[in-house]
């Protein structure tokens, strides 16, 4: 066989690697209209937190990376959003699937920064394997009823907030008209197998 040709190859089987490796990620997680999968994460004060504790409240989880440039650049859009719908009830769930980031760590940047939420820490990657989360951010919106009503962006990085635009549709009783877009960000970093 001619090195060229081996090469060929070679490249050859590498895209097709690369194109199912991309398939298999991009069909893993739940999905719109799916039963939000139970998580049981501790914060980075060492307290439990279930997703079950907020069963009949509208929950947004965010995959948050406090060292991701996507994640500190979007932290006051995060930070108002929060604010906004804090008092009409909707839960905010910051989630790190960083492997290696310790609790401690992400506790000082909770203070540094003066969120009004705790970071949950998912340093095994097991809740952020099994939404699929795969940039920061990554958002997940879950309805009253359980099910997963958004996924995605938390904006269309111009003035568009898909997060709020989702909540508002909740909070008013209707079904979310945008319920899927493209995240985007830095890749969770999760633990190499």
């Amino acid at each position: 066989m001619t090195r060229v040709r081996i090469l060929s190859v070679s490249a050859a089987f590498l895209i097709a690697s690369l194109a199912m490796a991309q398939e298999k990620s991009a069909g893993a997680g739940v999905k719109v209209g799916q039963p939000a999968p139970e998580f049981a994460l501790k914060d980075c004060c060492g307290k439990d937190v279930k997703l079950s504790d907020y069963k009949g409240k509208i929950v947004v989880l965010e995959w948050i990376n406090r060292e991701c440039p996507v994640s500190k650049k979007l932290l006051p859009v995060m930070k108002e959003t929060q604010a906004k719908y804090a008092s009409k009830g909707v839960i905010w769930l910051p989630i790190d699937s960083t492997h290696g980031h310790k609790a401690e760590d992400n506790h000082a940047y909770v203070k540094d920064n003066g969120l009004p939420y705790n970071i949950l820490c998912d340093g095994d990657g097991a809740a952020g394997h099994t939404y699929g989360a795969r940039t920061t951010p990554h958002m997940f919106i879950i309805g009253k009823d359980g099910k997963v009503a958004y996924a995605g962006a938390i904006d269309d990085q111009k003035s568009r907030n898909y997060v709020s635009e989702a909540l508002e549709s909740l909070l008013a009783g209707k079904a979310v008209e945008v319920s899927s877009t493209q995240p985007y960000g830095c890749s969770v970093k999760y633990k190499r197998e």
